[in-house]
């Protein structure tokens, strides 16, 4: 049985919330717009770009929303392959060994050019087979998840991520899930006590084993 790991990026790989802003407020203050905060970004990341978008600047009309966006995100790419993000401790270190026994795949609701710019600055490249994000084809991540396993003749996925869209996603693709309990999201109790969590990036290799066992 071929099994693939899928992380989401996010809070699961990294925190990229700061630098966001920073990127962002490059385009919007140059508008005369209020900057945006860690904050502000920290509470919508995970959301499918179109719903970002209706959610950071829910005063415009929806496609003004989306241009202005699409301005933002150009900046953001270059900002984050130059300077990078935070990643999370033990991030580097538990992807290569994890290779060694699975492939590694991409699967977020970002924008094109998002996790290029996150598997250039990191020299990440040769550690994912795959990669697929809301951007190329603005279809939902489940259906993503989907077309990731189908693509690359994966009989089982699990899938690391760290709010509760994640999870759902994950169901909607026949998949598992671990959650990414350090992350920006928590999960409702019911659906806590179903799913194994991490606490740290380093736990998961013990996690994904004992997955696989069962």
């Amino acid at each position: 049985m071929k099994t693939g790991i899928i992380f989401d990026m996010d809070g699961t790989l990294w925190d990229s919330a700061r630098e966001v802003a920073l990127a962002w407020n490059q385009v919007i203050t140059k508008k005369g717009m209020k900057p945006l905060t860690d904050q502000d970004l920290a509470r919508v990341m995970g959301l499918p770009m179109d719903k970002l978008a209706r959610a950071l600047f829910p005063e415009m009309e929806a496609q003004a929303s989306y241009d202005l966006m699409d301005e933002c995100v150009l900046v953001e790419n270059d900002y984050l392959e130059i300077h990078g993000a935070t990643l999370y401790p033990g991030v580097e270190e538990t992807l290569r060994a994890l290779r060694h026994n699975y492939p590694l795949y991409i699967v977020s609701n970002c924008q094109c050019g998002y996790i290029e710019a996150f598997l250039a600055h990191y020299g990440f490249g040769e550690l994912f087979s795959d990669i697929q994000c809301y951007g190329v084809n603005k279809k939902q991540k489940g259906e993503n998840i989907r077309i990731v396993a189908e693509r690359n003749g994966l009989d089982r996925t699990i899938y690391v991520g760290d709010i509760e869209g994640d999870y759902h996603a994950t169901v909607e693709a026949g998949g598992l899930f671990v959650h990414a309990a350090y992350g920006f999201g928590t999960l409702p109790e019911e659906i806590a006590k179903k799913v194994p969590a991490i606490r740290k990036f380093s736990e998961l290799p013990a996690v994904i084993e004992q997955l696989c066992k069962e």
